[in-house]
């Protein structure tokens, strides 16, 4: 039973003492931790801090709700925290202040190096009594002293006692006790139950004693609720009934949630009633199932994906009935009804499909003759319907084993014998692709070849190695001495055009004659070919000579 739709909700009341001034950086922990405790309280709870300042034991501020955050941090912020002399004021102001407060759970958190002194044990036991824990955090001690101080503050009311090595610790440690007052579901106060609804749970029950405190619940809907508490009137003026004991019907059983206990702790007047003995067994007995006696029977299967319904009649008489069976099963569906047929001279069956994994409850009504009788029933689906056959299928097996290549295995055969049987196999592969491929890299060089003509000279002349580029003047005379030697062996051929000796003598001119020039023999062209002779090569002058040779030949002729 959860919480819902309360109107006023109980809340926690936190005061918080600052001594956080004589370690590294204390007061700015000290701000930074006390903002972050107040994020994680209720709105409407209440907090309240208390420093030493410059005019003493103070409240930094009462407790205010939580809710106000902005304004608090604001006076968090510009606070001035001074080194407190004694615990003793600073926490009776605290009592004072927390004991004002109309909150359910109460709860002081202290933070300091342990060197003031210490409250009076009388102080200490005002916090007990008024049931107001107190948990302490040592940072930076002075010595054993002042440890000794802080954790018999601690065990005295009931808190904890912290000792953190590290200043990191301390949001952590501030947001754990913040977090006691939202534990505020547990009512620790005397209330007197008064019946809500009228049941045989309290027949022949007269005096209820008190409960001394229960767990704040809420009733669902369509909810009994037997007993409960006093209306409650808030600041509206609107009265809270908190349940005590709720009976709830749930499908085809019922239950009970009792908000209280039934030990010394909360229930000691109950423990001590003289009509506690009927109470219990009057709430046992209205929660419990009713066993009638009746002729008929009821027994469910299931098989495949399908539920099985079975009733058999064991009246004397036997005679027909009508029987409508309704099943409550698994993932909240709907109840279905089911009509069972008569498949026997006593028996009637039907069969409905499972909807999923889970309890199946089954309740069976039959009417006929003047009789009414019910039964009930059920089953369980542990898992799937598939997972329902049980049977082996060899069929299947033996097929997988001819297609696999394998074989079918005995239960009972060991495993060595069935992973060593693993044989080292050969097997081949077509190269006809591979031949295709072939085939197919031959027929652009099969036309490559019979298409492109290639010039073996050309190819070898890639080889050889280059001439060197000879001189200009060298060259020509070569090229000259080679042109006169074949002009000479051609004359040398031909006895005809050959001119004789003695006509060569007196044309070559002395060596060391100076040249001079021909006298010209008419006054015509052959003075032109005087000039000109000076001109030509030796090559030129001998064709010239062969042609003045034949030309004589003709006119000797």
């Amino acid at each position: 039973m959860d919480i819902t739709k309360k109107k006023v909700l109980p809340k926690g009341a936190l005061a918080i003492i600052l001594h956080t001034c004589e370690f590294p950086e204390g007061n700015t922990w000290g701000k930074r931790i006390t903002k972050q405790a107040i994020k994680v309280l209720h709105p409407q709870d209440e907090v309240g801090v208390l420093v030493y300042g410059s005019t003493g034991e103070q409240w930094l501020f009462e407790l205010t709700p939580a809710r106000e955050y902005a304004s608090l941090a604001t006076k968090i912020n510009g606070a001035v925290i001074g080194d407190m002399p004694s615990f003793a004021s600073t926490m009776s102001m605290g009592l004072a202040g927390l004991k004002k407060s109309d909150a359910s759970a109460k709860h002081m958190i202290i933070i300091s190096d342990g060197d003031p002194q210490p409250p009076s044990p009388k102080t200490l036991a005002d916090f007990k009594s008024s049931q107001i824990t107190i948990s302490t955090i040592s940072i930076f001690p002075h010595g054993g002293r002042e440890v000794q101080i802080m954790q018999q503050i601690a065990s005295a009311t009931g808190g904890r006692y912290y000792f953190p090595d590290d200043p990191s610790l301390l949001p952590s440690i501030f947001i754990k006790e913040s977090n006691t007052l939202k534990r505020t579901m547990i009512q620790n106060e005397t209330v007197q139950p008064e019946v809500g609804f009228p049941s045989p749970i309290l027949k022949g029950l007269d005096g209820l004693p008190p409960l001394h405190g229960y767990v704040l619940t809420t009733a669902k809907p369509r909810a009994e609720t037997i007993l409960q508490t006093p209306p409650k009137i808030d600041k509206t003026g609107e009265g809270e009934i908190d349940p005590l004991l709720v009976v709830y019907k749930r499908g085809l059983g019922t239950t009970a949630a009792f908000t209280s206990d039934l030990s010394t702790n909360w229930g000691k007047d109950w423990v001590n009633w003289e009509s506690y003995r009927a109470f219990v067994q009057q709430l046992v007995t209205r929660i419990s199932r009713v066993h009638r006696k009746g002729q008929l029977r009821l027994w469910s299967y299931a098989e495949g994906g399908r539920g099985t319904v079975v009733v058999e009649d064991f009246h004397p008489d036997a005679t027909p009935l009508n029987l409508v069976a309704v099943v409550a099963g698994p993932h909240d569906r709907a109840p279905e009804s089911l009509v069972l047929k008569q498949v026997g001279p006593t028996r009637y069956q039907a069969s409905f499909p499972l909807w999923g994994k889970g309890r199946y409850q089954v309740r069976a009504t039959g009417e006929g003759d003047g009789r009414k009788e019910t039964t009930h029933g059920g089953l369980i689906v542990s898992y799937s319907p598939e997972y329902l056959k049980f049977n082996s299928d060899p069929l299947l097996l033996q097929e997988i084993v001819d297609r696999t290549g394998g074989q079918m295995l005995d239960p009972t055969t060991k495993p060595e014998q069935i992973y060593n049987r693993r044989k080292p196999k050969s097997s081949s592969r077509q190269v006809f692709d591979w031949f295709l491929v072939g085939l197919a890299c031959l027929v652009p060089l099969d036309v490559a070849i019979r298409r492109v003509q290639i010039d073996p000279q050309a190819i070898l002349a890639w080889f050889r190695p280059a001439r060197a580029t000879s001189t200009e003047t060298m060259g020509a005379l070569l090229q000259r001495k080679q042109a006169v030697e074949s002009r000479l062996d051609a004359h040398r051929s031909d006895p005809v055009s050959a001119p004789a000796p003695e006509h060569l003598a007196s044309v070559q001119p002395p060596a060391t004659a100076p040249r001079t020039p021909a006298q010209p023999t008419s006054s015509g062209p052959p003075a032109e070919e005087s000039v000109d002779a000076d001109r030509m090569t030796t090559t030129e002058r001998l064709l010239a000579m062969k042609r003045r040779r034949r030309d004589t030949d003709d006119e000797a002729d």
